[in-house]
């Protein structure tokens, strides 16, 4: 028994307790049933007369309905618009494509009136039809290094028809080429290359070209493979491909194409290479964005070479707008490309082509049962301030973030439901958006419109008893007739203007009436209760007695009474809050003096001067060092001073006493200084109480530097004068040597290059006579 009384009292918790959001209504300025509508989806507004009680605000109408029943508000007289849809299309959905305009989505079109801040729901309905008709266009990439995929490409069209009969009876494919632009870097420009891109013995290649549109959807086989036999490879220079031209040329040209208007709408690109992209086209000074209109002439993209590439976004916009679902048949070196660029377009699969592009049927096969089977719920553009969230339900629904709703594995014949919430946060006029399924025609177009106006029960006629005969009620409320002022139009205006008597209710030119705590009536404030019970005071209403500080939670600690904003303390108590005993015992000093003169005691706590610290502004972090700023005072003290002791009694105004001592007997701070004679002053200062008042120990000796000596400063100057003019005379001794010795050394190697000849003077006369005598015989 008392299990069963336990369950049942945590399953009445939790129907009211933990389930339920608590209703709030967040008022602000309140003049009217209109205003408070708008302040919150929970307001309501009580149109009861005589709700409101003698000078009680007419803001009180406003509030959640369950304090406004508490107030004695009856429920037939509450004002609380609710949410509310109309839906003006509901075909049924179909069961199979008995018809090629098949239903897989309904309702087609709603109509919402919404408050504010209310969220709304309600269900669309999703079933896919058997046989849903099939426009394939086949796209390839004919760069030299596709060549052996295009011949396993011609022999495609059976299979292709096979699978694709299999999926629906109402089956179409087109086909179309693509290679790059043909203009350098990605194509060779040269006359004969562009004839001939590929290589010189290859005979079957066709001119370079950009993108072209080879086949129109049609459903018979043997025109596919006719056109598709025609082709030839074509070639160009660098690795990336034009494909995202082809992908959007293919897309917005949707009458050369051939795209039916109900069909599943598939482009299979079949490719070896990655893609060029928005930006790349500078590369040959192709600077014009693409602007994603149709430009085919002749079956060829007439603005190839004028055009930049298409950026990522502008494609997945485009295939998105014209419900068209790419598969990228890749090789395996491609893959991780392609799986990316997937990731960014909405309903698209990634698959592996094998080295000549034998299993693109399978492939195709396995990407149309990928996409199909996977019904994703999203929305174009929404108005402003238009919130819309989904919530699938199916055996496998996903998550794949909060502005869609995604349901993976459906069969066909499944009905599946999404739930979606619709919310609008302000007030709008009516607006449109559209909801459907990615790559399927099916649209659900809601109509939008806010509900923020009151429709009151007035009672007829113009005057009313209960607005004195002078106005008449708007929602509960006096509206007065001119001249006329006050909650129940009992105020005269007399010669005055009503905007004069509302100017005296303002406290400051432009404030509020009466600080808005009251009602103007005939020029003076009758102040309204506030919600305690209390009421408002003052000749503006600007005065309560429940806005004071507090403390410990208890409004002025519980020892004062709040009047106007402000504490007044009882006898004892002291501080903003009258948190504080009158009391300075925790300001008292071993010298029994409060905080040592330097500081106030509040609350029982030094507040200490400018730079001293607390607890007690003992020390003084941040002040000037008092060593300096005595000097003067301890020089004019010591006994060595001749000084006047009324010039001592000037100077020294911070020292109440002091003493010369020959040794320090103060555990102070020792100060050493220059006094004005050269010579180190030694002292100490104990700071007694107050900011300036010091004791003072000053040692009796000083210690003075013995003058310098005359003679020996005489002296060592003129030994330094001689010892420079000897070295320099040894300076310029060398450099003169140093200069002889590089002289002789220049002439002893002239004497070794010169070479003397041997020859006689012709000016020369031997001195030596000989004279023969001619009569010596010999003998």
């Amino acid at each position: 028994m008392d299990w069963c009384m336990l369950s049942l009292l945590l399953l009445m918790l939790g129907i009211h307790g933990f389930c339920q959001q608590e209703e709030v209504c967040s008022k602000s300025v309140i003049n009217s049933c209109n205003d408070c509508i708008r302040s919150g989806p929970y307001c309501a507004w009580c149109q009861q007369l005589n709700f409101t009680k003698a000078g009680e605000q007419e803001a009180v109408r406003c509030d959640t309905r369950a304090k406004l029943m508490s107030r004695g508000c009856r429920t037939d007289q509450m004002i609380s618009p609710k949410n509310n849809d109309s839906i003006r299309k509901e075909d049924p959905l179909s069961q199979s494509t008995g018809t090629e305009e098949p239903v897989q989505m309904s309702p087609q079109i709603i109509d919402l009136k919404l408050r504010p801040g209310l969220p709304h729901k309600f269900n669309v309905s999703f079933k896919r039809a058997e046989g849903y008709p099939v426009d394939l266009y086949y796209l390839m990439d004919l760069s030299y290094s596709m060549k052996d995929d295009l011949k396993n490409v011609k022999g495609l069209g059976q299979d292709l028809f096979n699978v694709l009969n299999k999926i629906t009876k109402y089956a179409k494919i087109g086909f179309g080429a693509f290679v790059d632009k043909t203009v350098l870097p990605y194509t060779n420009t040269n006359k004969d290359k562009l004839e001939k891109p590929c290589d010189e013995n290859d005979q079957y290649c066709q001119a370079a070209f950009g993108y072209r549109h080879v086949l129109s959807m049609t459903s018979s086989q043997e025109e596919f493979q006719k056109q598709v036999a025609k082709q030839n490879i074509s070639g160009n220079l660098d690795s990336p491909e034009g494909s995202l031209d082809a992908m959007m040329q293919a897309a917005v040209c949707g009458d050369i194409i051939g795209w039916r208007n109900s069909s599943t709408r598939l482009i299979v690109l079949a490719t070896d290479a990655g893609f060029h992209m928005a930006g790349d086209g500078k590369l040959a000074g192709i600077l014009e964005p693409n602007d994603e209109l149709c430009h085919m002439k002749n079956n060829l993209y007439a603005k190839s070479n004028e055009m930049d590439y298409p950026s990522v976004g502008q494609l997945a916009m485009q295939l998105e707008k014209n419900n068209i679902q790419p598969i990228f048949a890749v090789t395996q070196n491609m893959k991780n490309v392609y799986d990316e660029l997937s990731k960014m377009i909405p309903k698209s699969e990634v698959g592996v082509l094998s080295s000549d592009s034998n299993n693109v049927v399978q492939l195709i096969e396995s990407a149309y049962n990928k996409l199909s089977s996977k019904v994703t719920l999203t929305h174009d553009s929404l108005p402003d301030n238009v919130r819309v969230e989904y919530k699938p339900h199916c055996d496998n629904p996903k998550q794949e973030g909060p502005n869609k709703g995604v349901c993976d594995d459906v069969r066909v014949g499944n009905k599946i439901i999404f739930e979606i919430t619709v919310t609008v946060d302000r007030c709008m006029e009516k607006e449109s958006f559209t909801i459907s399924p990615l790559g399927i025609k099916d649209k659900l177009t809601v109509t939008i419109s806010t509900n923020c106006e009151c429709q009151c029960n007035d009672p007829t006629g113009i005057n009313q008893t209960h607005c004195t005969n002078r106005g008449s009620i708007n929602c509960g409320m006096c509206s007065c007739d001119t001249g006329y002022v006050g909650q129940y139009c009992d105020c005269a205006v007399g010669d005055k203007n009503e905007q004069f008597l509302r100017a005296s209710c303002q406290k400051q030119n432009g404030s509020s009436e009466c600080e808005g705590r009251g009602d103007c009536v005939c020029g003076r404030c009758q102040c309204h209760t506030t919600q305690d019970g209390n009421s408002y005071h003052g000749d503006y209403c600007e005065c309560d007695d429940e806005h004071c500080e507090k403390f410990q939670n208890k409004l002025c600690a519980g020892n004062g009474k709040c009047n106007c904003g402000k504490c007044i303390c009882n006898p004892g108590y002291v501080g903003s809050a009258c948190q504080c005993e009158v009391s300075e015992e925790g300001c008292r000093t071993p010298n029994n003096t409060v905080c040592y003169n330097r500081g106030d005691c509040v609350c029982n706590l030094c507040e200490c001067k400018e730079g001293y610290q607390g607890p007690d502004c003992q020390k003084c972090l941040g002040c000037p060092d008092q060593c300096q700023n005595k000097l003067k005072c301890i020089e004019c003290l010591h006994p060595d001073s001749k000084s006047l002791k009324n010039e001592c009694n000037n100077l020294c105004q911070g020292i109440s006493s002091y003493e010369i001592v020959e040794k320090f007997n103060l555990p102070a701070k020792e100060c050493q200084q220059k006094d004005s004679k050269g010579c180190w002053i030694k002292f100490k200062l104990e700071q007694l109480f107050g900011l300036d008042d010091y004791k003072a120990e000053i040692l009796k000796e000083r210690e003075c530097p013995e003058p310098p000596s005359v003679i020996a400063i005489i002296a060592g100057s003129i030994a330094a004068v001689a010892l420079i003019g000897i070295l320099l005379l040894m300076l310029i001794k060398l450099m003169i040597h140093m200069k002889d010795l590089k002289e002789f050394r220049k002439f002893e190697n002239e004497k070794k290059k010169s070479k003397w000849a041997n020859a006689d003077n012709p000016l020369f006369q031997n001195p030596t006579t000989t004279v023969a005598n001619p009569l010596f015989t010999g003998e």
